[in-house]
């Protein structure tokens, strides 16, 4: 057992606690050690393009950048980095988004503790994973003939990554000039993200963006 490589774990949740969690279950065993943990997908970004992880555990609903739109930017500055979701969302529209997007493995959060180090393990030497738990969700509605149409993996498909982005942070109620200021854009590039959003979403208002990003899971209520 001591021969055994030890894999670098990058971990990316807004919740200090699941984080905390997370790194002293996997660093028990002696086979992983958490080379860094970030409260937001652009420092996570930052932190892989830095410390080049084997691995980065990401969370999907987080404010200003999704998970989902972390994985592509995450995996240009760190190629050799495998990504995992760890999500509470179980749907197959966040499985679809997320594998789409380019993830490596997909685990609910709701899963038996030992089943993050197998799905670490199973994405860390090449073979995708997905938890049981979804899997299930998801051949239960093949069985019903639930199958999700083309237009029904996501009200957000048409949006860029900017776009998403701003969405989220209008959702959360920021004014023009607090989006503006924390994604480093101009007043009137915001002004016109927001117009953009309005039109592709046929949300006029915060409210509607709020309810519509609590319904594709992408803030808590």
């Amino acid at each position: 057992m001591s021969d055994k490589k030890i894999i670098t774990i990058l971990l990316v949740d807004d919740q200090a606690m699941v984080r905390a969690a997370f790194k002293s279950l996997l660093e028990r065993s002696g086979h992983f050690k958490v080379v860094g943990d970030a409260p937001d997908a652009r420092t996570g970004i930052d932190l892989a393009q830095q410390l080049k992880p084997d691995v980065a555990i990401l969370d999907i609903t987080m404010a200003g950048m999704s998970g989902l739109d972390a994985v592509a930017p995450l995996k240009k500055v760190s190629p050799g980095t495998r990504v995992l979701m760890a999500s509470q969302h179980e749907g197959m529209k966040f499985v679809q988004q997320a594998l789409q997007a380019g993830a490596d493995g997909y685990l609910s959060k709701d899963s038996e503790p030992e089943e993050l180090t197998l799905a670490i393990e199973s994405i860390q030497r090449g073979d995708s994973y997905l938890s049981p738990k979804v899997a299930n969700g998801i051949m239960a509605r093949a069985v019903r003939g639930e199958v999700p149409a083309a237009n029904d993996t996501s009200a957000l498909a048409a949006l860029t990554p900017r776009e998403r982005e701003v969405f989220q942070l209008l959702a959360l109620g920021k004014a023009n000039k607090e989006v503006a200021a924390q994604l480093g854009l101009s007043l009137g590039t915001v002004k016109k993200h927001r117009e953009n959003l309005q039109r592709k979403l046929d949300c006029h208002s915060a409210a509607e963006l709020a309810r519509l990003a609590i319904r594709e899971g992408l803030l808590n209520v």
